[in-house]
């Protein structure tokens, strides 16, 4: 488990989670009694054809008249074929029902996640929240669709089976009830031992989920440090945990099954000893004791399947709590009350005594930072490893909310803008490309979804990502999961074009240009000098070489702003600024001056 992830709580918690869903439900609710409908009705024939069984046997066939056989037969008949079309009606519609439930309450997630802050997924692993979204709704969907309905179908079945049986005969009646009582009793003893195994079982399959998706996900990291092993045997810890879990509930089930299975085997045993002599004493006809065992045939099915509905019950009740913890965590970045929307922002941002810490850390990681950046200014961000150079540029299209003072856009606070107006004015690409399963174009227009193709073409040249184009079915050539069929200048390319393709009014840079070579690198520069050119810029500088775009630097140490001014201002004033340049000798750009052709910083 992730630190920070809720804990492990009681029953009864489960169980109000688990009845939360009835609002998922209720759309629903005429299927349902549809359901309900068709089971008791189907049940209520099964219960029927006993009666109908002795009827033939104490009337048609102890008095020998056959004529009197066919109605009963017919009835027989029609009773079966009756109970065969309820049973196909209960279980399509129940299908039907449960999968809409489920497939709503995985929309409600998913769009759920969306609104999540970044600070929680930092916090949880995705294997946690995969395994919620996937393995956790289906334990909820066959409950819906089947245990829910069976838990009322069956206890009903036995109430109306068991006045049955003692109008039929009463001692024999009474025997049939007295076999309830171990089966309450085990039952309760179950439901405690299985509420932690299957809680267990759940939050190990999550961290077994992680385990895969990482090891998916890094595998050329794996392959080129040869840790096949490595992972394989932690892989191997968390499968045999979850093994000895899942085994565990595994022996509990087996263990009240089999008893569950024995108590009505018992109880038949009894029921036809004492029947029989009951029918050699004339106090009960054969009639009536046919009839009686083929009831009491009937409770079977609804003790034995109680271990199952049992089980079914609480890891469904396990899901629901589970589940509920992603939905009720409150969204920490949303619109305020009153929030506006910015028609057509200038760009002129400004930091005014911003400070950030993040989630549980013990000291900020920004603190007074201070700065005025002009429209169509480019400012770029120096710093040593550690010093907040990414953290304040995520500050920037409220990836995470400042700690104390605050941030304007055109004068208004970030936080009384709405969302989607600040995202539709701010663009940012960072450092480590994320690209998405999908085509080239479908990557490029999450930046700007109604973008032309002459847009579209304006930011791979932009970018230099032209080489798509020569992909096997060009923009429309899907580039696999997170782009790894794409080398690393490519996928970082990519992202830019993206990020460059709505012409936002500030666009936020966590050096995009790190994976590019140098050639590369100088011509996507002087491209984003025209792009940059109107537009108010925020990058975040891990190469020197970078600094080519900037108009001033901003030097930050200890989490706050050390010194604001030109490249040129301060490597001659700023000893701590030479100090990072020359940390990277033999780099462009560091402390020399460039040679003819290369790309000054624009300020310098």
């Amino acid at each position: 488990m992730v630190q920070g992830m809720p804990q492990t709580t009681g029953g009864f918690a489960r169980l109000r989670s688990l009845w939360r869903v009835r609002t998922y439900v209720r759309p629903y609710a005429a299927q349902m009694v549809a359901v309900a409908v068709a089971a008791l009705l189907g049940g209520g024939a099964g219960i029927v054809i006993p009666l109908v069984t002795k009827a033939v046997i104490d009337g048609p066939i102890a008095h020998g008249d056959r004529p009197g056989l066919l109605p009963l037969s017919l009835l027989a008949l029609g009773l079966g074929t009756a109970e065969a079309l309820l049973t196909f009606v209960r279980r399509w519609s129940q299908s039907s029902a449960a999968l809409g439930v489920e497939a709503a309450m995985r929309s409600d997630l998913y769009r759920h996640l969306q609104r999540l802050p970044v600070s929680f997924h930092d916090r949880w692993q995705s294997g946690q929240l995969l395994s919620r979204a996937v393995t956790d709704l289906g334990f909820i969907r066959r409950f819906i669709g089947f245990g829910v309905i069976f838990m009322v179908v069956n206890a009903l079945t036995f109430l109306t089976v068991a006045v049955l049986l003692v109008r039929l005969y009463l001692p024999l009646g009474l025997v049939v009830l007295g076999s309830a009582l171990p089966v309450v009793w085990l039952s309760a003893r179950f439901q405690r031992q299985y509420i932690s195994v299957s809680r267990r079982v759940q939050d190990q399959l999550g961290d077994l989920t992680t385990l895969v998706e990482e090891s998916a996900t890094g595998i050329r990291v794996i392959k080129a440090f040869g840790r096949r092993g490595l992972v394989g045997e932690r892989f191997g810890r968390s499968a045999r945990r979850l093994h000895d879990s899942a085994m565990e509930s595994v022996r509990l089930r087996a263990h009240f099954w089999a008893v569950l299975d024995l108590i009505p085997s018992l109880t038949l045993a009894v029921v036809l000893c004492v029947g029989m002599l009951a029918v050699a004493r004339g106090s009960l006809s054969l009639g009536g004791l046919i009839a009686f065992m083929s009831l009491e045939l009937l409770l079977v099915w609804p003790v034995e399947a109680l271990g199952w509905l049992l089980a079914n019950g609480q890891e469904a009740a396990t899901a629901a709590e589970r589940v509920y913890e992603v939905l009720d965590t409150r969204p920490a970045i949303v619109d305020r009350p009153g929030a506006a929307a910015l028609a057509r922002a200038r760009g002129h941002l400004r930091f005014d005594q911003v400070g950030f810490c993040y989630p549980g850390a013990a000291r900020p990681v920004l603190h007074d930072v201070t700065l005025d950046v002009r429209p169509g200014e480019t400012l770029a961000l120096v710093g040593v490893t550690g010093s907040g150079k990414t953290t304040l540029a995520s500050l920037v299209p409220r990836l995470y909310d400042v700690s104390e003072g605050r941030i304007t856009l055109d004068g208004h606070d970030l936080r009384d803008l709405r969302l989607s107006s600040l995202r539709g004015h701010v663009a940012a690409a960072f450092e480590e490309p994320i690209l998405f399963s999908a085509s080239v174009r479908e990557n490029l227009l999450l930046g700007a979804p109604g973008a032309s193709d002459d847009a579209i073409a304006e930011a791979l040249a932009v970018a230099r990502a032209e080489f798509v184009l020569d992909l096997p079915w060009g923009l429309d050539t899907r580039i696999g999961e997170q782009g790894l069929s794409l080398s690393g200048g490519q996928r970082q390319r990519l992202a830019l074009a993206r990020a460059v393709i709505a012409r936002p009014r500030v666009l936020v840079l966590d050096d995009p240009l790190s994976a590019l070579d140098v050639h590369t690198e100088a011509l996507v520069e002087a491209a984003l000098a025209r792009v940059l050119h109107g537009t108010t810029g925020l990058v975040v500088v891990h190469r020197p070489s970078t600094l080519a775009l900037a108009d001033r630097v901003a030097l930050l140490q200890g989490g706050t702003v050390a010194a604001v001014g030109t490249h040129s201002e301060l490597l001659a004033s700023v000893p701590a600024y030479r100090a990072i340049l020359s940390q990277e000798a033999g780099t462009p750009g560091l402390g020399r001056p460039r040679q003819p052709g290369e790309t000054g910083a624009r300020a310098s």
